[in-house]
């Protein structure tokens, strides 16, 4: 390998430092850098390009199901968010505030929105009227600003972070529970069929909800290190909201209701799943559904061979990308084969088509899989379908790799010192059966910071929606010992 490759090489090991490997990752692949101030995030193009292609799946996906974008000022006035307490509650440690405009001080404090309920519940109480008028869904791309005083981990844990947020109201407790599983569901398909990574689908604890929530619903992935990522959530809402804000509407009888409404979204934490799941020592690794350059072709020459393999190599660039396939034909004089193969794996690219004078005269290529370098060499002729059946083994590969790693990760523990040495020896969720008091979490994450992440669901309709899964009549809380009402999956998480 010559010193210009070793240049492009990550240092750092996935399995043995698992943060700096992803930092690195992050850096060389040319996803992020850090901001001057701290907690904040820079996005570069490629990683731009990366959630433009989750943001483009989801809205469709949102607009096919009756979803409308909108957008609301990013300052909320305080009174907005003091009008629904758990609110205020909820997140006030995390709140960024503007007191000055100019060289004026404000009347009243502006909040940094750290969502948006409280700016976007007032108008909809404006909008809806009458029964005529719901359901009402709506949505917005944007940027949220949440001041953790944690360590700054591109797409994982930053201050402001990119998102989408909708907000729905309904006129029927059903019709919301109908809402939150149909989002709850398009966050399970962008993850599974998008990024190929399964999920956990479930509910946060009634203590871990969202502020204000009757119920919060959560799409869960777990990571190759053992940790969880909370991958979207969906939220049903109830009449709190509703009560607060007014939001009210007049039924086929002309009687004054209250709507039921709902709130959900998904993040750029879905990228830091992404890196995290599939990427390697060699860089980053990217399912061809995403990449931004799906194919790249490296032509292979000598100073006598090289109009015939640029020409043939153009000829197919031309013909995958007639096509629909994203390629980059990679020709440049100044740099070497071996070079370009490295910056290909660094940069993520899930299929390599190898050019020399050998595939020339006898009309085939060298297909290259990222995740397994795994060679296959294909006739000229039916090249696109070719490349097309190894992307999606390229992704199958990905799906099912990720696939091992949860059904390997799932264990069941029924005693503190079982969920503690399981979670200590292998990460991954412990599921035990649960009281129901918070208390026993506490006990857990003190020692271990461990946490609930999710609850499987009994049912998704009906009278029982969103209730969690009861364990046997007979089986006793991991943690306390007492009886068990519920089950719980204790992991830690980012």
């Amino acid at each position: 390998m010559s010193d210009e490759s070793q240049e492009l090489g990550i240092t750092e090991s996935k399995s043995h430092k698992p943060g700096e490997w992803y930092a690195e990752v992050v850096q060389k692949a040319g996803l992020a850098d850090y901001a001057p101030m701290g907690g904040f995030i820079v996005t570069k193009p490629r990683g731009y390009a990366l959630w433009e292609s989750i943001q483009d799946a989801l809205d469709g996906w949102f607009k096919e199901t009756g979803v409308q974008n909108t957008y609301f000022p990013m300052f909320i006035p305080e009174s907005y968010l003091e009008r629904e307490k758990d609110i205020v509650e909820g997140f006030d440690p995390e709140v960024a505030w503007v007191t000055q405009g100019g060289h004026d001080e404000l009347e009243e404090r502006l909040a940094v929105r750290p969502t948006s309920e409280s700016i976007i519940a007032p108008f909809m109480a404006e909008w809806v009227r009458s029964h005529r008028d719901l359901p009402l869904r709506l949505n917005q791309w944007c940027s949220v600003v949440r001041w953790e005083a944690t360590e700054t981990k591109p797409f994982f844990r930053t201050k402001e972070f990119l998102w989408q947020e909708g907000h729905t109201a309904h006129a029927t407790d059903a019709g919301a529970w109908e809402e939150v599983w149909t989002r709850l569901s398009q966050y399970e398909r962008v993850y599974e069929d998008v990024l190929a990574i399964p999920v956990l689908r479930g509910k946060k604890p009634e203590h871990d909800k969202f502020p204000g929530a009757d119920t919060t619903t959560t799409v869960e992935a777990l990571m190759p290190d053992g940790k969880s990522v909370q991958g979207g959530t969906s939220h049903h809402l109830g009449q709190s909201f509703a009560d607060a804000f007014d939001i009210t509407f007049v039924d086929e009888d002309e009687e004054e209701q209250t709507a039921y409404t709902t709130s959900w979204g998904l993040s750029w934490r879905a990228l830091g799943a992404l890196i995290m799941t599939h990427s390697d020592d060699q860089g980053l690794v990217l399912p061809p559904t995403i990449a931004p350059t799906q194919v790249a072709i490296v032509p292979i020459w000598q100073a006598d061979t090289k109009e015939k393999v640029l020409d043939y190599s153009e000829t197919i660039a031309e013909e995958l990308e007639d096509a629909g396939l994203r390629v980059e034909l990679d020709d440049r004089d100044e740099r070497n084969p071996g070079f370009k193969f490295n910056e290909h794996e660094l940069n993520g690219v899930p299929l390599r088509i190898e050019i020399g004078p050998n595939e020339v005269d006898d009309e085939e290529v060298t297909l290259v899989h990222r995740p397994d370098t795994e060679n296959v060499v294909a006739d000229r002729e039916g090249l696109v379908e070719t490349v097309e059946e190894n992307l999606d083994a390229i992704y199958d590969k990905l799906y099912e790799t990720a696939e091992e790693t949860l059904e390997e990760n799932v264990r069941e523990a029924h005693s503190p010192e079982e969920i503690l040495g399981t979670i200590g020896k292998h990460g991954g969720y412990v599921k035990t059966p649960w009281c129901g008091d918070q208390a026993c979490e506490e006990a857990i994450k003190e020692k271990i910071a461990a946490e609930i992440v999710m609850q499987p669901l009994a049912e998704e309709g009906g009278a029982s929606a969103g209730e969690p899964v009861r364990p046997d009549d007979d089986a006793t809380c991991g943690v306390c010992g007492d009886d068990a009402e519920e089950i719980a999956y204790f992991a830690k998480s980012y």
